[in-house]
């Protein structure tokens, strides 16, 4: 199975937990899933959107966030982390996955500005970041999942800590991460994902660890020592995940949309680094936005 569709699995077991109990599940067990995902569930106000019938397998996308908290010393509290849209279509049997510079200079929708496009969520939230990205990409943004960077160490803990194979020797925040195999826990996670200037590819080389701990998480959900720390894991979920897939929806998509999860293709849309006013931004070429649109949109089967 390749990273990135480990990746997949891992970020619905996340908001659901549901592949990781679903077999074998108590009836207490499924109350309890049940009753957590019910208070991740957070709906969104938006005017541009359009209906999908998932009972209908009809191809969705999503937009999924790291929400940076402020932890280890940053100052840019409440701004998107990281993002990713997924599209996922059950009838092409392919799920796309595209990650976004965090840097990315475009419009914020719904003030009228060009900023970075991870301040969308500082200026106006989940509504604001799913209509910027919308624009950004010329697709509809139908769902939304959100973890709190800091619910990503109380996550690691949860599941006992994780292991990750690195690549790249760095000091980051005293921590200190040789190459070879690391055993992580959650705060050393934390600090782990969240470095990327003395990484010599940048923001991508952080992206990259980020897969990797969520990978790791992915693997520890789904073994059979984790299966006791359900409640834990459910506590966890609750506090610092949010999305507006209810229930019902969640368990849809893992039954019935589950052979796009077989064929996981993984795009990055790669920027040029500019500087305007002495800050550093993230400029799309027109090229490569016509080539992120024209996946996506063929994933979704609508017309360019």
């Amino acid at each position: 199975m390749s990273k990135t569709k480990k990746i997949i699995i891992t970020l619905l077991s996340i908001v659901g937990v549901i592949l990781v109990f679903v077999a074998a599940i108590s009836v207490k067990m499924y109350t309890d899933v049940e009753k957590s995902v019910d208070k991740t569930f957070a709906k969104v106000e938006r005017k541009d959107t359009r209906d999908v019938n998932l009972k209908k397998k009809q191809p969705f996308s999503m937009l999924l966030m790291g929400i940076d908290t402020g932890e280890l010393g940053r100052i840019e509290q409440g701004r998107s982390d990281s993002m990713m849209v997924g599209t996922v279509n059950p009838n092409q049997k392919q799920t796309t996955i595209v990650s976004i510079p965090r840097d990315t200079y475009t419009e914020i929708v719904g003030r009228g500005t060009m900023d970075k496009i991870n301040h969308a969520y500082a200026f106006g939230g989940v509504s604001m970041s799913m209509d910027t990205v919308q624009k950004l990409l010329d697709i509809p943004i139908d769902h939304y999942i959100s973890i709190n960077m800091k619910g990503l160490e109380e996550l690691v803990d949860a599941v006992g800590g994780v292991e990750v194979n690195n690549t790249l020797q760095f000091n980051y925040d005293g921590n200190n991460f040789p190459e070879g195999t690391l055993e992580l826990d959650g705060k050393r996670a934390l600090a782990y994902t969240r470095m990327r200037y003395d990484d010599p590819n940048g923001d991508y080389g952080r992206q990259e660890r980020q897969r990797k701990v969520i990978t790791a998480i992915g693997k520890k959900l789904a073994s059979v020592s984790t299966a006791s720390k359900y409640q834990t894991i459910l506590k966890s979920m609750e506090d610092n995940v949010r999305t507006d897939l209810t229930f019902d929806q969640i368990k849809t998509i893992v039954l019935d949309y589950s052979p796009a999860f077989d064929n996981v293709v993984d795009e990055q849309m790669k920027g040029e680094g500019v500087m305007r006013d002495g800050v550093s931004y993230q400029d799309i070429p027109t090229a490569e936005l016509d080539r992120i649109q024209t996946i996506l949109k063929k994933q979704l089967e609508i017309d360019k």
